[in-house]
């Protein structure tokens, strides 16, 4: 099997791509697993990174930058011998983090007035939860109305995850039908619905489908499918690198490191070592970091 732990070893990042897509075809994929394409979400709402409180809600910025003629650090990476296409048992707490923490926050409360709460959507699609909120302000409700109320915030709600909406995302890639219950069970669990942590469904993903849920979800808020890889005074100024340049620029290490836990950045002119301006996502794995390198070898981003 193989391992990044040895640093020894003469197996390169782009080997181990190869290697790791060998063995996955031969174990195949229930979904349909394809590139990222378009513009960043960000482009697609008329917005900047610099402007946007997209984020906020959850991301923790990297490490000062280093000391002149000193290398940015790179933490021991500690990747587990999965690049062989073994499958990933999700839960729906697993998914939350891959495709809605970037904006909603381990919480679920967002970034108001830009990033709505999830938390009293959630709640209304309890029946029980409706008629005690209702209480509390003076207002009796029936058990058969509170309960059509619910019937129909699950139904929106539902939608909501399968399509997206106005300012948010879609779902991309497309939700099946077996994480949509895992993921909406999940969420009734965050917002403490009775009951909701027996209704967890887990889920098995093999590793591409992993980082396809990365990439479309997380990074490509930000990030452009293609386009032209920024310079460092471009950098300076706000751009920001395309998807299709991640794996020419970083090795799998380099990458896994700067998504994790953070690495300084050349910008300006003339260029200078600097915090930079990409988010560290504290709450992924080495190993869900190193799937969404995968997947974006595997399938290169497309217009």
């Amino acid at each position: 099997m193989l391992s990044t732990r040895n640093k020894k070893s003469s197996t390169g990042p782009y080997a181990l791509v190869a290697l790791f897509l060998l063995a996955l075809s031969a174990c195949g994929s229930a979904q349909v697993v394809t590139p990222v394409e378009g513009e960043s979400w960000l482009v697609q709402r008329h917005r900047t990174f610099a402007v946007t409180s997209m984020g906020k809600s959850s991301f923790v910025y990297g490490p000062a930058a280093s000391m002149p003629g000193q290398s940015p650090p790179h933490p021991t990476l500690h990747l587990s011998d999965k690049f062989t296409g073994q499958s990933t048992r999700l839960s729906g707490a697993d998914l939350y983090r891959l495709k809605c923490q970037a904006c909603h926050g381990a919480s679920g409360s967002g970034a108001p007035p830009e990033i709505n709460s999830v938390i009293d959507p959630v709640r209304a699609t309890s029946a029980s939860m409706y008629i005690a909120r209702m209480k509390k302000v003076g207002m009796d409700v029936t058990s058969k109305d509170a309960a059509a109320l619910a019937k129909q915030a699950k139904r929106t709600l539902l939608e909501r995850l399968r399509k997206g909406g106005t300012d948010m995302p879609s779902p991309n890639p497309d939700l099946t039908g077996a994480e949509v219950t895992s993921l909406f069970a999940y969420l009734r669990q965050l917002v403490g619905i009775p009951g909701a942590e027996k209704q967890q469904v887990p889920v098995v993903e093999p590793p591409l489908r992993v980082g396809e849920h990365i990439v479309k979800s997380t990074c490509h808020i930000c990030h452009a499918a293609v386009g032209h890889n920024p310079s460092p005074s471009q950098l300076l100024e706000g751009q920001i690198p395309p998807l299709n340049s991640l794996t020419s620029r970083l090795g799998l290490n380099e990458f896994v490191t700067k998504v994790t836990a953070g690495a300084s950045a050349q910008e300006g002119s003339p260029p200078a070592s600097v915090r930079g301006h990409m988010p560290v996502f504290t709450y992924l794995t080495p190993d869900e970091a190193a799937d969404a390198y995968l997947y974006l070898s595997r399938y290169p981003p497309r217009k």
